[in-house]
């Protein structure tokens, strides 16, 4: 476990490089050219941590547990100083960015995830990546190519189903109601452990495809009374604080359970990833820390906190 772990942390330094740049090797300068730790340089800190967006709210919470606890201490090390951002940082989001749930993929059989969001977030092939994932894991696993607004959606999951090995349902018709319907009954009738469905980006302001996706949910709890088991949005890492909105009208239309994060490794406001999830109380489930099929990770809080910060 502990090989694994050193593995994902470096995996995530990797990843995170551009932000660790923007925002700690910046706060490592601030402290290292400052003989006082005053009023200016703690200014100084809360425009970097904001321009990593990490958002008002949060650095507020960071700035302000940082000056108190400089207060009760000798130590004003950039080490400590580091140690006090990352207990302050760890307290906050343990609770918000829970863990996947893999016990809950044991109890039900199919265990079906609606993957959405807005064109050009890698909502397409970070399914591919899930799928990828969940057969190395040894599951049975079926996708359901329900973007038939755009042709290419559907070559492009060709293409990754034929080169991971993973069956693809596809359906000629304008419906993608259909097509959920066709793979649930497939899925249902050969015992596949996993459902991942792709539905048509859309632009989170158009009214029309959000009532589509409340079509298509109807359709999978008609068949499956529990599915699906998982909403998850696909967000791209580098739209920063613009991704609130997107989570705000995702959410109108269909419940959503949990963010995917993409593109970490091209932003240097990877920060947006902390805000977002203390804002909207929703769990992260995964990152994409690279453009290749494994590129995907859990998200863990503690090992994400680590790689920030070292």
């Amino acid at each position: 476990m502990k090989i694994l772990q050193k593995l994902t942390i470096d995996k995530l330094k990797v990843g995170l490089s551009k932000t660790r740049n923007n925002l700690f090797n910046r706060i490592t300068e601030v402290i290292s050219r400052k003989v006082i730790l005053d009023d200016e340089t703690f200014n100084e800190l809360e425009a970097i941590l904001l321009s990593s967006d990490l958002g008002s709210e949060l650095t507020e919470k960071i700035i302000n547990k940082t000056r108190t606890s400089l207060l009760n201490t000798n130590d004003r090390s950039l080490e400590n100083i580091k140690k006090i951002m990352r207990e302050e940082l760890l307290n906050i989001f343990h609770k918000e960015l829970n863990s996947n749930n893999h016990s809950e993929i044991e109890k039900f059989r199919p265990y079906v995830i609606m993957i959405v969001g807005v064109n050009g977030s890698g909502k397409t092939t970070t399914l591919a990546k899930l799928a990828y994932k969940y057969k190395l894991e040894g599951k049975k696993v079926i996708i359901a190519s329900a973007d038939t607004f755009r042709a290419a959606a559907n070559d492009q999951l060709k293409t990754w189903s034929n080169r991971i090995g993973v069956e693809l349902v596809e359906v000629n018709s304008n419906d993608p109601s259909s097509v959920v319907f066709d793979t649930l009954n497939i899925a249902i009738v050969n015992s596949y452990d996993i459902v991942l469905i792709d539905t048509a980006g859309r632009l989170h302001n158009n009214s029309d495809l959000m009532q589509e996706l409340s079509k298509i949910l109807k359709v999978t709890n008609r068949l499956l009374h529990y599915a699906p088991n998982e909403i998850l949005l696909v967000l791209d890492s580098n739209s920063g604080q613009n991704v609130n909105s997107q989570v705000d009208s995702f959410n109108k239309s269909s419940k959503i359970t949990g963010m995917i994060l993409t593109k970490l490794d091209g932003t240097a406001k990877g920060g947006a990833i902390l805000q977002l999830s203390l804002r909207n109380r929703l769990p992260i489930k995964y990152i994409g820390v690279g453009e290749t099929i494994d590129d995907i990770e859990e998200f863990n809080a503690t090992l994400f906190i680590d790689a920030f910060l070292n």
